[in-house]
């Protein structure tokens, strides 16, 4: 097998990345038993909610009442999105494992999703991990639109490195490329996780792939094949980006898990516990949900025989 027990860590988002764009708000209870039913299904981290404005993102007003009433799984790390320093201290009082921190490599995309230049963006951040350098609180950066701006076209390896680099000086535990936009494709992905590993082997990294043209399992096969170990991925496939037009959801969990699985490699995922918490998201968005393993079943997820079959078999066997 090409995977040979290989360890891949998945990091489970739908609660903030998948629920963010929904335009139904999902009730802060059956958030919370979600996120307490993904706590027994074996992912390494689960970004529960983000300390954005309410007024930003109401699908996520609830944010420190879901952080407040989740059990917490010892063998889980629980993250949330923190945009700033107000921010940084919500999540501090909800006791969150790691801040995940967000800006853009293209500065048309962060101009338009967050409203700063870079630069901006990069002054607000650094105070945030100022603010949390005294604490227990792991920082993982993520940068968007590292395999394309749908505004810019390409964005230079260099220019991702480089953000990475004064991130890496701040002391920061990971970085997390991102193909917010669904732009990435397989060779590509590739190369950008192997030159990153190469450069920073120190940094604990982090790929979030996006469906948006079909590619996101073969570029998580890529992103192995360049030395990556760890990967978001949302149940269900839900999630987008809406500064991307036609942007669909992150790669789904239960996908992923499955493929990962068939071909040897490890991840620690239950697959049956986390297609049980899939099939619980049309009920909570009101929608169908992409997973394809949901609709069709795991690879041998046999049915019966035909009647005549069976006795055209029994027939042939006499």
């Amino acid at each position: 097998m090409k995977g040979n027990g290989q360890q891949i860590y998945i990091q489970e988002v739908v609660t903030r990345d998948g629920f963010q764009n929904e335009c139904e708000f999902v009730d802060t209870a059956k958030k919370i038993r979600l996120v307490d039913q993904l706590s027994d299904c074996g992912f390494a981290k689960i970004e529960v909610s983000s300390f954005t404005s309410p007024k930003a993102i109401p699908a996520l007003r609830d944010a420190e009442e879901v952080m407040q009433g989740i059990k917490r799984n010892p063998g889980v790390e629980y993250t949330a999105l923190v945009p700033n320093v107000r921010g940084a201290e919500r999540a501090l009082a909800c006791a969150v494992d790691e801040a995940n921190l967000v800006m853009s490599t293209s500065e048309s995309h962060n101009l338009s999703n967050l409203r700063m230049t870079r630069e901006q963006s990069f002054s607000g951040l650094k105070q945030v991990i100022e603010e949390l350098a005294p604490t227990d609180i792991a920082i993982n950066v993520s940068l968007s639109t590292v395999f394309g701006c749908p505004m810019e076209g390409d964005v230079e390896l260099d220019t991702v490195m480089s953000w990475a680099e004064r991130f890496a000086e701040l002391g920061v535990r990971g970085i997390t490329l991102c193909d917010t936009t669904g732009m990435a494709y397989p060779t590509q992905v590739g190369d950008v996780v192997h030159a990153f590993k190469q450069r920073f082997s120190d940094l604990q990294l982090t790929v979030h792939l996006h469906n948006t043209r079909g590619m996101a399992l073969s570029n998580a096969l890529a992103a192995i094949d360049g030395g990556a170990d760890r990967f978001d991925g949302a149940l269900g496939g839900l999630g987008g980006c809406p500064y991307a037009p036609g942007a669909s959801g992150n790669v789904c969990t239960e996908d992923l898990v499955h493929m990962l699985e068939l071909m040897g490699y490890h991840t620690g995922v239950d697959l049956d516990r986390a297609l049980s918490a899939s099939s619980l998201l049309p009920g909570l968005v009101l929608r169908e949900v992409p997973s394809q393993v949901l609709k069709a079943g795991k690879r041998l997820d046999l049915h019966p025989v035909p009647e005549f079959v069976r006795e055209r078999l029994a027939s042939s066997l006499a």
